[in-house]
């Protein structure tokens, strides 16, 4: 299988590094580190493609030292205590974890007492804020430094030396008339800029190759099916994802579910939209949703990739095979209307809190009816203020259960609010 140009160029040593000059410069923490041959352990905090993953292959080639590597996409307890053993029995081991904020607490954990003991020395990359992501007792074992994303002078000269000394690409004639498509595309991700460059170059047949935007939009729009977190497709997949729950499809739902999973979404990030949706598009047509979503953000927060897409997968189809109805979003959003256009309406005197004398002569509580006193648990008195006495913010939907409950209104309340 031939190495993807990232990988054919990614750097040996610091010098080589695109950007970063704030860690790896001279007389830098980090450089005197790996010069005193002394490194501690460390989380990298970044954007996508800025170079975490090669500080710490820099960090193994010049130190010469065992070094493990394990992807939190896929590494579990087990996998973490195989390498810890490993490492007891080398000195100065170094294990390298790739979107560490995936490992759930429980995986975190495992790693504490090697780090704490010197066992292992940990290099975790992220690129969410470990202070929420990383267990507080291992992110004080580490020191955090944060990656900075790539300029555009860096990312053009990244361009350059490739041209110029990869291997195959140097075989070719290849100008670069027009960097701006590649530079938009890659969004300052280094590595999905080399590997755009090499799609563009290998789809030009000849040994003479032009880039232009014109080129480059053409190609990537053919050849290239990207999913940026933090990029457009990140938002058109979650609302296509959203709208084929609401719209009662799970099996676009759970299509739409696995290109979020394939391109690294974080868990957490779709579990929320979930648990948003459970209650704005099915509300009280199936109160059950909501528990459901609510137990699959806890369950996906413990067990993480690769296990807790099934978890998803349970949700979502669920959830688009239930009833929908948005009146429980309606309901508050015409709520909140209703407050800014009336402004702080008075609290009626009768269903105040009487706690002290002061207030009871002031006829505070004065007339409360408590419902449980009455047949049905009901009495037909009035909670709103007076300048919005029976307007209906809650119109239940057309479903099967919030049928039930428009029945049960309209019995107590009558006519009052419309049921």
């Amino acid at each position: 299988m031939a190495i993807p140009l990232a990988e054919r160029l990614r750097p040996q040593t610091l010098d080589e590094l695109a950007g970063q000059e704030h860690l790896t410069g001279t007389g830098s923490i980090l450089r005197k580190a790996i010069q005193q041959g002394k490194i501690p352990s460390m989380i990298l905090w970044g954007p996508p493609g800025v170079g975490k993953t090669t500080i710490a292959h820099i960090i193994a080639h010049t130190l010469q030292i065992p070094f493990y590597t394990l992807s939190a996409i896929s590494a579990g307890v087990k996998d973490v205590r195989e390498v810890i053993e490993k490492a007891k029995l080398q000195s100065g081991s170094v294990l390298f974890i790739d979107e560490i904020h995936r490992f759930n607490k429980g995986q975190q954990d495992a790693l504490l007492g090697a780090v704490e003991k010197g066992t292992i020395t940990l290099i975790g990359a992220t690129t969410e804020n470990p202070s929420f992501e990383v267990n507080s007792a291992l992110l004080s074992r580490c020191l955090v430094y944060v990656l900075k994303p790539l300029d555009e002078d860096a990312l053009k000269n990244l361009l350059t030396v490739a041209i110029e000394k990869d291997k195959e690409l140097s075989k070719r004639r290849i100008r670069l008339k027009e960097t701006g498509s590649l530079l938009n595309i890659s969004g300052g991700d280094a590595r999905k800029l080399l590997n755009l460059l090499e799609i563009v170059t290998d789809s030009v047949p000849g040994n003479e190759v032009v880039i232009t935007d014109a080129l480059v939009m053409d190609i990537a729009q053919k050849r290239v099916a990207q999913y940026d977190k933090g990029g457009d497709q990140h938002y058109d997949i979650i609302s296509a994802f959203i709208k084929s729950i609401r719209g009662s499809d799970p099996n676009a739902a759970v299509y739409w579910l696995a290109r979020m999973i394939e391109g690294g979404e974080d868990v957490k990030f779709i579990a929320r939209r979930l648990v948003i949706l459970a209650s704005e598009d099915i509300g009280n047509a199936n109160p059950n949703a909501l528990l459901l979503a609510n137990a699959t953000f806890d369950a996906v927060n413990k067990i993480g990739y690769p296990e807790s897409r099934i978890i998803l997968s349970q949700c979502a189809t669920y959830l688009a095979s239930s009833p929908k109805s948005n009146a429980a979003y309606l309901a508050i959003d015409a709520a909140l209307a209703a407050v800014k256009q009336f402004g702080d309406l008075p609290v009626p005197l009768h269903i105040r809190n009487a706690p002290t004398q002061l207030m009871k002569n002031l006829n505070y509580g004065n007339g409360y009816q408590y419902a449980h006193d009455y047949q049905q648990n009901f009495s037909e008195q009035e909670y709103l203020p007076t300048e919005i006495q029976g307007t209906a913010f809650y119109n239940p939907g057309k479903n099967a259960r919030e049928d039930e409950l428009r029945k049960w209104l309209k019995g107590l309340w009558k006519e009052k609010y419309g049921y």
